[in-house]
């Protein structure tokens, strides 16, 4: 069945449109309507994604182990190819940037391809407002078509494929991805066809968040909305009061005229009898307790909503010991756990295609291993105590140095270990070359002799 290029732009139409609300609200838009009045906005949650972001990427590593075969000396270099495509394709910066996107929008993608030109591995992240994905009715995790639509200039169109889009200044480009074919379109029409050079759809979608029984994810805007435009309208109501309070409004009874009535500093007002003048004071009575009282509920709401503590933002008013900031800060590692569990396969399948495509265009297949995510821990941690812990386990056979390596966040272990046995064989080396030799003498000059001798 031929696919219909136009129709694209009519497909997913909500989906897009939930896009832009959510990346506006995330950049400040967040009053339902214009007023002539004053409108305050406290983008609460855009830093509450970008906090929860970077508690979600913290000291994130790879690792790899062989198969049951296999020589270990595979999983090394299967380890040092992830990094160096990781490191050449600045991952570190384009992670972060990818999360805070998905968490914004809902999606998140990322695409690994083969770049022929410079002979390496591409790890890029598309814009998930162009991105069309089809999957199997029984089971969303079989996606079997995948469309990238973009817009390109009409100079970049003709740089990177030789064609003229007329006196439009820019055409759309469309690419689709199945399994075995992959077909390139301009606005409606068919510029180049072949086979999938890869043998498998270089895209990986995820989501946010899962919505149950569904494809596409859940923005951490949406349960912000409600609080965080209270939040503004509350505060502007203050703001509004507190500037009515600092230029006080003359009350003025019983006057047929006010034209010479002025608030200022030293005014003298001359009043006909049985009249009456007065300042309104909008803060008396305590009234402005009830505002601060107000907003102090909507902020702690917006804490429990986004799950994001105050102590996450290290404001405890009382020193809390390693079990009770865990408990404190429960519902932050929940909401983070539930992320990296997406996420876990989202960078497994990115590093499964990485090898892939080593083995393809490098001609070295080092695909025979399993592949683990290395998260860092959330919570701050006494180094010094996990470090006891892990060398009495060392010690005790319970597990190996590589093992205690990786959970201490050491970033090649192999490397490490391989550096550890170079010092302590230089080490040996060097006690070897001072042993003591045996002088004559008496006792007193045979133990100076030994002690000038002595390494230490």
């Amino acid at each position: 069945m031929a696919f219909d290029v136009a129709a694209l732009s009519q497909l997913d139409r909500r989906r897009f449109g939930a896009y832009k609300f959510n990346l506006d609200f995330y950049n400040g838009a967040q009053w339902p309507g214009s007023s002539k009045n004053r409108q305050l906005v406290f983008n609460y949650a855009k830093i509450v994604i970008d906090k929860v972001t970077s508690y979600l990427l913290s000291e994130l590593n790879f690792a790899c182990d062989p198969l049951p075969g296999v020589d270990p000396s595979v999983a090394r270099e299967a380890e040092a190819v992830i990094y160096q495509v990781y490191d050449r394709n600045n991952c570190a910066e384009l992670d972060y940037v990818t999360e805070v996107d998905a968490a914004v929008l809902g999606d998140g993608c990322y695409k690994v391809i083969w770049d022929a030109a410079e002979k390496r591995i591409r790890i890029t992240a598309p814009d998930i407002d162009g991105i069309y994905a089809w999957w199997q009715a029984d089971d969303m995790s079989r996606v079997y078509q995948v469309a990238s639509r973009y817009r390109l200039s009409s100079d970049e169109i003709a740089s990177v494929y030789g064609r003229r889009v007329g006196v439009k200044g820019s055409g759309w480009i469309t690419e689709l991805w199945t399994d075995g074919d992959f077909v390139l379109y301009l606005d409606g029409a068919v510029i180049d066809r072949k086979p999938n050079p890869y043998g498998f759809i270089p895209f990986i979608i995820f989501p946010n968040l899962r919505r149950p029984k569904e494809f596409w994810g859940v923005s951490d805007i949406l349960p912000l909305i409600e609080p965080q435009r209270e939040l503004n309208r509350a505060l502007s109501q203050l703001s509004r009061i507190l500037e009515v309070s600092g230029n006080p409004i003359a009350v003025l009874e019983g006057v047929e005229s006010s034209e010479d009535i002025q608030v200022r500093p030293g005014a003298v007002w001359n009043l006909p009898g049985d009249t009456r003048a007065y300042l309104l004071d909008l803060l008396q009575g305590g009234g402005i307790r009830l505002h601060i009282d107000y907003i102090d509920l909507i902020y702690r709401t917006l804490h429990d909503i986004s799950e994001s503590p105050r102590a996450s933002y290290g404001g405890i008013d009382r020193e809390l010991s390693g079990v009770a900031l865990e408990v404190e800060l429960q519902s932050l590692l929940q909401k983070v756990g539930r992320k990296r569990l997406i996420r876990t396969s989202v960078y497994r399948r990115r590093n499964e295609m990485i090898l892939a495509l080593w083995k393809r265009f490098m001609k070295k297949d080092l695909t025979r291993v399993s592949h683990r995510i290395c998260w860092g821990h959330v919570l701050p941690r006494d180094e010094s105590r996990i470090s006891q812990n892990e060398q009495m386990l060392v010690q005790s056979g319970v597990h190996s140095r590589r093992t205690a390596m990786d959970n201490l966040g050491v970033r090649d272990p192999e490397l490490e270990f391989t550096r550890w046995l170079d010092e302590r064989k230089a080490i040996l080396e060097m006690n070897n070359e001072f042993k003591v030799q045996p002088v004559r003498g008496t006792a007193r000059e045979r133990g100076t002799a030994a002690d000038a001798e002595s390494p230490v």
